[in-house]
């Protein structure tokens, strides 16, 4: 065999090797659109192995397309540099949609170690566009002479968000200041990476086991199978266990009829991320951050990190935040009190003279609700059965309002088991785009509940929306009922407020599309959904026995809707107290971080008179995820600030005879479908005709008559 045969033959071999290698481009799933209806991610084809190469080429790919933007010699128009800057990085877009996704709703030890390997590596690729003064000085040059271009409004909200892009970024520093971002930069990503891992890794560490089953007394049978099966996926025999949920409550604390249990269950959650008893300590990731944060801030010109976080938001700045909140504290307080002495009156009545504690509060407060509206929880859930919930009562609320339908599907792949795929259908019959639903908990994800993207609408890329609602209910026991809690229920239709603004969505540029708007405004359509599922009219159309089939009775239907007010004093104090620590860390200098985290924390609670002992914030800062891991920091506040909105356009609506298409089409006609086109409060105040009446959240939440 001559040579040239040698090679040839070698070279065929090496070819072979390599096609059948799941990194190569002949068969990785993200280098080409996917074939699947709506291009939803084919998840019979991913594989971890695939997201490694997919970043590495979609980001040299994404570079060289900026590049190209960047060095063009011909002078700077909107086409070809702010349209061809939307075209571009579609493949890294792909990739990075599906694994973002999966880190929070189905992670592993290899999509970990991949997150922590690119996190850094995603910033400096963000750095390297935004920092890029090439690319700046074109953008700055179309920024200049907006007013003669003649754009529509979508494009030069377009033109502006990019701009100001860019300036938030640092493109105005030095070169010696622009080399200090990138490594802000980089360190912020790794370690807001690093703290949701260990978020993760906590709900392992402190899972409370129990080895007596009277214990339990308190949770219904259902309950008990899941903490069995719990303990034995965990290798615990003949014992149960309860796993901490992402807030410092627990919802077993209003069932466990056990004081001592109780208390064990509150400590796992609020006493995570100290490094007690040797565990899990994030305090040092959490000064660390507040440090970084305050001196980008302070690169950028702003004061804090709180000025230049809400900025571009609608409140516009922190006094504006701090204004808004004092306002409400007094009637917390006030709310407070009075619930705190029914319940203390209650635990009296049960034969317990100790002091109220943190693990006392929700137990009692469920029994105050109990004689007061004369009901009780495990009672409700066996009319909650959440295929019922979600078809019947989500779904049927929505195609109340806007006329859309909703079909499964078994034909689209999912990347669990238990994840659902539906095909929403518009008013016209037309597809409207893919609907992922993933409700139960599970190790692989992350606490709470969210709504995610894998495709977003975009008339400029002709995309049609593939949205996602994940939550964290937990699973019943093989062969039993899915029965939920009405705040599961809750939980769900706001979820689907979030759904249904990316599947309404109807712009022409991707970085405008569906929830791309400012995040103290992002809450406000999920929100509002909430109050749709204790509308008469809906809640009799899906409480129904899981068993018998009979509609919930008026008599428990009623108590259902007036024991909603119940309490609210409490979740508002404890909303407001994670909120306030969230602006303090952010409020801080970089001369001036604290030592101790919990000090900080317990002087920054009392500075507010928000430091009651029996009622911490919702979230502790060692495992507050929106603002350490998420994209909250200095913006929990949104959630408060989008129910202000949420509350006015809900009783707006009712005003103008409530669940109507009439009412739904206008609704998604001016905010849904718009996504971040315009100016957010422009938007709303079109829609509603004034500025909201801050009142309506007082009534919404029991606070006011």
């Amino acid at each position: 065999m001559n040579r040239t045969l040698i090679f040839i033959t070698l070279l065929t071999a090496i070819l072979a090797v390599a096609c059948s290698q799941p990194n190569t481009m002949s068969n990785n799933p993200f280098f080409e659109e996917s074939t699947l209806p709506f291009e939803a991610p084919d998840f019979t084809e991913i594989t971890n192995d695939h997201y490694v190469p997919a970043f590495e080429r979609g980001i040299e790919e994404h570079l060289a397309e900026i590049e190209e933007i960047a060095s063009n010699s011909e002078e700077p128009t909107f086409e070809n540099t702010i349209v061809a800057m939307e075209r571009s990085g579609q493949l890294l877009n792909r990739a990075q949609s599906v694994f973002y996704s999966l880190t929070s709703a189905h992670t592993n030890e290899e999509i970990q170690a991949i997150q922590s390997e690119f996190a850094p590596r995603f910033a400096a690729h963000s750095d390297d566009i935004l920092l890029n003064g090439d690319l700046f000085a074109r953008v700055d040059d179309l920024y200049q002479k907006r007013e003669s271009l003649d754009l529509d409004a979508e494009a030069m909200k377009l033109l502006e968000d990019t701009h100001l892009d860019f300036v938030r970024a640092g493109a105005r520093l030095t070169d010696e200041e622009q080399s200090r971002m990138r490594e802000i930069n980089e360190r912020v990503s790794s370690l807001t990476t690093e703290f949701q891992e260990l978020l993760l890794e906590m709900t392992r560490e402190r899972v409370v086991v129990v080895e007596d089953e009277e214990m339990l007394d308190g949770l219904s049978q259902n309950r008990i199978a899941s903490a069995r099966a719990a303990a034995e996926s965990r290798g615990h025999e003949d014992s149960y266990v309860l796993t901490i949920n992402n807030t410092t409550r627990h919802p077993l604390l209003a069932s466990l009829n056990n004081r001592d249990l109780r208390k064990r269950l509150w400590e796992a959650s609020a006493y995570r991320g100290i490094g007690q008893d040797g565990g899990i300590d994030t305090r040092p990731i959490v000064l660390e951050l507040a440090d970084l944060r305050a001196e980008r801030a302070s690169l950028l010109g702003y004061d804090t990190y709180a000025d230049y976080a809400i900025d571009p938001q609608t409140a516009g700045t922190p006094d504006a935040v701090l204004n808004m909140l004092s306002d409400l504290i007094p009637a917390v307080n006030e709310n407070v009190k009075a619930e705190s002495e029914l319940i203390t009156e209650m635990m009296l009545r049960d034969g317990v003279n100790d002091e109220l504690q943190p693990w006392d509060w929700e137990y009692y407060a469920e029994k105050v609700r109990a004689d007061k509206y004369a009901f009780d929880e495990e009672e409700v859930r066996t009319y909650f059965e959440l295929d019922n919930v979600l078809k019947n009562g989500v779904f049927y609320a929505m195609e109340q309002l806007y006329g859309i339908t909703f079909e499964e599907r078994d034909d689209i792949p999912v990347y669990h088991p238990d994840v659902r795929v539906f095909t929403v259908y518009d008013h016209n019959g037309s597809e409207l785009g893919l609907f992922y639903g993933d409700y139960f908990s599970r190790d692989s994800k992350r606490g709470g509940a969210w709504m995610n993207s894998f495709v977003q609408q975009s008339e400029l890329l002709n995309n049609k929306p593939v949205v996602m609602n994940v939550l964290n209910i937990t699973p019943p026991a093989e062969g039993d009922p899915a029965l939920i809690t009405f705040d599961n229920v809750t939980t769900m239709f706001h979820e689907m407020g979030h759904a249904v603004h990316g599947l309404f969505s109807d712009v022409t540029y991707p970085s405008l599309s569906g929830t791309s708007v400012p995040r103290d405004f992002v809450e406000f359509p999920s929100t509002f959904e909430e109050d749709w599922a204790i509308l008469p009219e809906v809640l009799e159309n899906y409480a129904i026995h899981h068993e018998s089939g009979e509609r919930i009775p008026q008599e428990l239907l009623d108590k259902l809707v007036d024991a909603r007010e119940h309490n609210q004093g409490f979740d508002t104090y404890e909303y407001l107290g994670a909120t306030l620590v969230d602006m303090e860390w952010h409020l801080l200098n970089t001369g001036n971080i604290p030592d101790d985290v919990i000090e900080y924390e317990d002087r920054s609670l009392a500075k507010h008179n928000l430091d009651n002992p029996v009622i911490p914030p919702r979230y502790k800062s060692p495992y507050f995820s929106h603002v350490f891991s998420g994209g909250y920091s200095a913006n929990y506040y949104a959630y408060i600030w989008s129910e202000i909105l949420a509350a006015d356009a809900f009783a707006y609506m009712r005003e103008q005879g409530g669940l109507t298409r009439e009412n739904g089409d206008r609704y998604r006609e001016h905010i849904l479908s718009k996504g971040g086109s315009r100016d957010a409060m422009e938007l709303y105040e079109e829609y509603r005709g004034q500025e909201p009446d801050v009142s309506n959240l007082l009534k919404r939440r029991g606070l006011a008559e």
